[in-house]
């Protein structure tokens, strides 16, 4: 019954816009709603494995395995990364590529109740990021399939990007020169609403301070030893004072992911995980050299010492408006979606949960038409949309009101509503693919926007510098 409900509401949205849309578009919207189904399965075996960045070998394999299925040649183990891949349909110009995440999100295990419920697993997807790969894959397939029935030229990559959290996947593949000779990318995220806008983002540079010490009885001879801990508590001082003294748009955190191991032994080793962001990656370069100061003072001061590991680093979005006001069109000649009685229970039972905010459901049936927005959180795309013009839409795949990397985005994104707001950007992003590939003078003004934003003198350079992917950064 919800599904039948569904389909009615998307074949009054098409026949309401098929004016507008035109029959190559009507083709694609139609491709999608009969597989949205066998799509949504595929997303929820991905919510399944939850597998954390780097380590996606199912999930990776299965996104795979369906572009393969579906005529895309595959290129595996792209940039020096097991589970990042690159698959591609066509030949010439123009190159057009879509995005598509997979990882999950450590201690965010979840079942999708609207009551926190632990399914015992080590890892989540508290951002989505099992729809953001199946939809973009669904989006890749039917844009490709219509390419083959209207004889359409020119190249279509789908890029499968590993661990962007905190791992930097896209970075390292746009240093590898993977996107340089692609016109426009395109790409989406879960989120609470439907939008298509030109945001920007915080770059961000983060990586772990290890510090060593000398192990000795905390009791009986403590004199004789010298505590990383010491060293790592010194340092995190150091930084919380150093919070007064940069922009007030600047964000620091850290976790510490090794303070000792008994409360008796001094500890020999301590090691803290730690970001910083800010909306500009200059003053993201100054933080972080500020911080490898304070690391240094603080192993002086503790008679220990310390080394750094970089472990990831991302540049803030890049944003174009003319391919926004482009996503944005095809989104709301496509329209939002209703929620079902079944749907509409559950998210008024997650919506009263701490964290959340109450928002108006309906809001899953509208289209937010602002198209400049700050986005405050980080994202490897962001290297990506210095090198070739790049746009995003963001569709309610979770209750109205959720806060991403929550356990109810994790419960969201494993039912039906997670579905219908992936199938929302799938449509999206493939019509707005047709469009860059039927009228030339789109992809012109988003190239000039590009060149203007970037400007002349820019010159691309990661901020992970040289290193190799961070393949262990979860271990």
């Amino acid at each position: 019954m919800i599904r039948k409900v569904y389909l009615v509401c998307i074949v009054a949205i098409v026949s309401s816009s098929s004016i507008v849309l035109g029959q190559g578009k009507k083709a694609i919207l139609s491709e999608l709603d009969k597989q949205s189904e066998m799509y949504g399965d595929k997303a929820l075996q991905i919510w399944n494995f939850a597998e954390v960045g780097y380590k996606e070998y199912k999930s990776s394999q299965l996104l795979q395995d369906l572009l393969k299925e579906n005529g895309f040649t595959i290129e595996v183990g792209v940039a020096g990364i097991p589970t990042a891949f690159v698959a591609t349909y066509g030949s010439g110009s123009p190159t057009i590529g879509i995005l598509g995440e997979y990882d999950a999100l450590p201690g965010l295990s979840q079942a999708a109740v609207p009551e926190k419920t632990s399914l015992g697993a080590n890892a989540g997807h508290g951002c989505g990021h099992h729809l953001f790969g199946v939809g973009s894959a669904a989006a890749a397939i039917a844009t490709k399939n219509w390419m083959k029935l209207s004889g359409q030229k020119g190249t279509l990559k789908f890029y499968g990007t590993p661990a962007e959290e905190g791992g930097s996947g896209k970075v390292y593949m746009t240093r590898e020169g993977l996107f340089n000779n692609v016109d426009v990318v395109l790409h989406w995220h879960p989120s609470d609403g439907n939008k298509s806008d030109a945001a920007n983002s915080l770059a961000n540079k983060t990586g772990k301070f290890r510090f060593h010490g000398l192990s000795a009885h905390a009791a009986a001879s403590p004199e004789r030893g010298r505590s990383a801990l010491d060293g790592l508590e010194a340092m995190t001082h150091m930084v919380n004072m150093m919070r007064e003294h940069v922009p007030e748009d600047a964000r620091i955190h850290y976790i510490i992911t090794d303070g000792g191991k008994a409360p008796n032994v001094v500890p020999d080793f301590a090691e803290l995980y730690m970001y910083v962001r800010h909306p500009n990656r200059d003053v993201v370069k100054d933080m972080w050299n500020w911080m490898e100061q304070i690391a240094e003072g603080a192993a002086k001061g503790t008679q220990t010492t310390v080394d750094s590991e970089v472990i990831g680093g991302v540049h803030d979005l890049l944003p174009n408006e003319s391919l926004a006001h482009l996503m944005n069109n095809n989104m709301k000649q496509i329209g939002g979606f209703a929620l079902s009685p079944e749907e509409i229970a559950f998210a008024k039972k997650i919506q009263p949960t701490p964290g959340m905010k109450v928002k108006d459901l309906a809001s899953t049936q509208e289209i937010d038409e602002s198209v400049v927005s700050q986005n405050g959180g980080s994202t490897d795309v962001g290297d990506i949309s210095w090198v070739v013009p790049t746009m995003a839409c963001r569709t309610a795949t979770w209750v109205p009101g959720t806060p991403a990397h929550s356990w109810q985005a994790v419960a969201s994104g494993g039912t039906s509503i997670g579905t219908k707001g992936m199938i929302l950007a799938a449509k999206t992003l493939a019509t707005t693919a047709y469009d860059l590939f039927t009228t030339p003078s789109e992809i012109e003004k988003a190239k000039a926007e590009f060149e203007k934003r970037k400007g002349p003198d820019f010159k691309y350079e990661p901020l992970i510098g040289n290193r190799a992917p961070a393949l262990n950064y979860r271990d």
